[in-house]
């Protein structure tokens, strides 16, 4: 019971449970391991209909375990660096070609490597206490996991918007906005468990409740002008043009985070339209290898993660001093 994935059959389903609750389950390699090897196991069992990943404690998965990443950078072991990414990876593709409906019960926090082991499956569950974000440019890296390849494909402009701001979205938001596609009230989830064992993922239509009003319906107009631009000094202009209290409020979360991160993020968010996922997280991992080794991405985790400051110091320090030339080395 002390292991950090846990895994059993259970009537028709094959249940992974993350079981690493001090951590908010931020994966670390040997979660992902975990993972992958119960996804194999129930591939190949003929009495398995589904599988259905859950977290009880805690929320369902903070994303990686950055802390330890953030360690392996400063001693400058590059190889463990990308060898985790490259796991990490290798898990989401595996969860989108898995053969089986995947089920994801999301009750908490679920962010980062947290949307990656469920945005990629059939059926991902939100309860009122979800909360979805990918907040990477916080802590100067980009949204991984295969998000280059999903935020694109969100409504309107909602993914640019989402990855480049990290704005948190609620359980019901998330359906609205395609990275969940069900509401199940969270007292639910019990319950739900031990139909889609018994019954399989139909049981998933009994138990889906009625979505509120998008909280952001009132804002896709500015969303979906802003960041539909071609560049992120075209975003700004159009932010700075509107002068309606959203567009400030949005502006000024942009500008709390890494100048270069936004930029990069928007240039593998850009090309993401383009690529199918496996594309995708290739480019990801090429991106990943250098920024997850450099001095922004150090500074980042320090004052968002260890010192808990909130003071980074970015270099350079201003959205419109990032170098165009120097963002495109990142992708050559």
């Amino acid at each position: 019971m002390d292991q950090v994935v846990q895994s059993w059959r259970e009537g028709r389903a094959g249940r992974i449970r993350l079981n690493r609750p001090k951590a908010l389950n931020a994966l670390d390699a040997e979660m992902v391991a975990l993972m992958r090897a119960a996804l194999a196991q129930f591939e190949a069992d003929p009495a398995v209909h589904l599988v259905l990943v859950d977290a009880p404690e805690r929320g369902f998965c903070a994303g990686g375990d950055i802390r330890t990443l953030r360690a392996g950078a400063m001693a400058g072991d590059v190889d463990a660096v990308a060898a985790f990414f490259a796991e990490e990876y290798r898990l989401n593709l595996a969860i989108a070609n898995f053969s089986k409906p995947y089920v994801t019960l999301i009750d908490g926090v679920c962010m980062g490597g947290g949307i990656g082991i469920s945005v990629h499956g059939s059926h991902r569950i939100a309860s009122e206490k979800a909360m979805f974000a990918m907040p990477e440019t916080a802590i100067a890296l980009f949204p991984d996991v295969g998000t280059s390849h999903v935020l694109p494909r969100l409504p309107g402009a909602l993914g640019m918007y989402l990855g480049l701001t990290g704005a948190r979205m609620t359980g019901p938001d998330a359906v609205h906005a395609g990275f969940a596609t069900h509401f199940v009230p969270g007292a639910q989830f019990g319950a739900l468990a031990e139909a889609l064992a018994q019954d399989g993922v139909t049981a998933v239509a009994e138990f889906a409740a009625p979505l509120p009003a998008f909280s952001l319906a009132d804002a896709r107009g500015t969303i979906d002008h802003a960041f539909s631009a071609s560049s992120v000094k075209e975003i700004l202009a159009r932010l700075e043009e509107n002068r309606g209290a959203f567009a400030a409020e949005t502006l000024a979360l942009l500008r709390q985070h890494s100048p270069s991160a936004i930029h990069w993020s928007f240039e593998i968010i850009r090309r993401g339209a383009s690529c199918n996922l496996a594309e995708a997280l290739a480019a990801e991992l090429a991106l990943v290898r250098q920024v997850a080794m450099g001095a922004e991405f150090l500074e980042g985790v320090r004052a968002m993660v260890v010192d808990k400051d909130r003071s980074p110091k970015w270099q350079p320090a201003r959205l419109e001093d990032v170098s165009p030339a120097a963002i495109n080395a990142l992708f050559a």
